[in-house]
């Protein structure tokens, strides 16, 4: 009997641990269902930038996430005045499309959207039972009419490689402003004359340009897009460069070139004629594009004041825009075009700021060797290369006629030398232009006081 009894209740045990297994079974069944097919997160909408303006057309990139049971529908509608449009939508007929990123354009004309507000509603279903939903509804201003330019500057005579300036004024907020010359851009800086806001812009004319041959012109666009071009009234003088020749020694050869194949372990192979061919092509290109970068951003106010200073008591050796024949027993190896005006002196010369402003590099570069260059505001800088010793330090503000380094022979010289440039925008012009004092009369300093005299 008490063996039955014993039987009876491990029977009776055996049931409650099944049951409770079960049970465990079951709640956690339940619990990975509704986590699985009832869970509540919601999907995620995602825009690939801020929306708040719409010009005459707008791309707008947007990305939908569930990370969950995947994406059931996607929809979106842009409304104005009760009148609803669709521009996207997208029905998933099966799970697993856990993101999808596309893309809506909206052209109100085609749409006849009127300028003035809209909205534009964003919406994403997904899978789970509860159908859990997401919505943005963003307010848009249509704006179709472009900004105005007012052209304020005349008398727009330019140097083929020479610098001008042009000053205008714009309708409404712009986010980007400036003149094209051909395809390349120069930035307008926000200025007040007679305390009155416009805009500023310095240009550089390429030193192939002729007549007729580049369109140059005044642009704006404003937060929608919206863009506007007004062509510069301007007279493009004739201007002729030299052509020299310069003779390439085995002396100069080897002694210049181990310092470059010391920098390059592609070149540690190459003769000194192939590394003088590679350098002045492809090094003197590599070193325009850091120039460029460098001169990217500007202090937005004028540093500088009058004419530029020219190095003292020193000969001009070369010529800006002086295009350059390299010969070597009599062949012609390779070519460039002379950046800047070569100033010679006693070795060792001083060399001062030419004018006002922020040094932004120092350091050795390429071709120009130990650098210098100077920042003196809407996007007007100089360069001196070459030198021996450097005696200041980037972020440092210099006044006109500061000693900032010596002369020397690093880089790509053949003898103590100062290589002077003036760029405008990232791009090389004629330094002469702005060493008169004559020119920068007329071609800056009269050109703001008619503009403040006239507002």
């Amino acid at each position: 009997m008490e063996t039955d009894h014993k039987k009876k209740q491990s029977i009776s045990k055996s049931k409650q641990y099944l049951v409770i297994l079960l049970g465990i079974l079951l709640f956690g069944g339940c619990l990975w269902f509704f986590s699985t097919y009832y869970e509540g997160e919601k999907p995620v909408l995602k825009l690939s930038e801020t929306v708040d303006t719409i010009g005459r057309e707008k791309i707008i990139d947007i990305t939908a996430t569930d990370k969950k049971r995947g994406l059931r529908k996607i929809l979106v509608t842009i409304s104005q005045n009760e009148k609803e449009h669709t521009l996207y939508s997208k029905d998933y007929p099966t799970r697993g499309i856990k993101e999808k990123t596309f893309r809506i354009e909206v052209n109100p004309k085609s749409m006849k959207l009127h300028d003035g507000e809209a909205r534009i509603n964003i919406s994403a279903v997904d899978y789970s039972l509860r159908k859990n939903n997401t919505t943005l509804n963003i307010r848009v201003i249509i704006d179709t009419i472009p900004p105005h330019i007012y052209l304020l500057s005349s008398a727009h005579n330019i140097n083929p490689g020479g610098s001008c300036i042009a000053i205008y004024n714009v309708s409404e907020e712009v986010v980007r402003s400036g003149v094209n010359v051909g395809d390349d851009f120069f930035p307008g800086y926000p200025i007040k004359l007679a305390d009155k806001s416009c805009y500023i812009a310095y240009l550089a004319l390429p030193l192939d340009a002729k007549r007729g041959s580049v369109s140059i012109g005044v642009v704006a666009r404003d937060k929608a897009g919206n863009e506007s071009l007004k062509i510069l009234p301007r007279y493009i003088r004739n201007k002729k460069f030299r052509t020299d020749i310069i003779n390439l020694t085995d002396s100069f050869l080897e002694q210049k070139m181990p310092e470059f194949q010391q920098m390059d372990n592609n070149l540690r192979a190459a003769t000194p004629l192939e590394t003088f061919q590679y350098i002045n092509a492809q090094t003197r290109q590599d070193n325009f594009m850091t120039i460029q970068s460098i001169c990217e951003k500007s202090v937005q106010k004028q540093l500088w004041q009058g004419h530029f200073l020219r190095m003292k008591k020193a000969a001009t050796t070369a010529q800006f825009g002086d295009r350059r024949d390299y010969c070597y027993k009599g062949k012609t190896v390779s070519k460039s075009i002379h950046m800047g005006i070569d100033l010679a002196s006693t070795r060792h010369s001083p060399v001062e700021a030419s004018n006002s402003g922020v040094v932004v590099f120092t350091g050795y570069l390429g071709i120009y060797g130990d650098t210098i260059i100077i920042d003196h505001g809407f996007g007007l800088f100089s360069l001196y290369a070459h030198l021996g010793m450097i005696k200041v330090k980037e972020g440092q503000t210099v006044t006109k006629g500061e000693l900032i380094g010596h002369t020397d022979t690093s880089g790509l010289a053949g003898g103590d030398h100062l290589h002077f440039s003036i760029l405008v925008g990232g791009k090389f012009v004629n330094p002469q232009e702005w060493w008169d004092p004559h020119w920068i009369k007329d071609n800056v300093e009269s050109k703001l006081a008619a503009v403040a005299s006239s507002r």
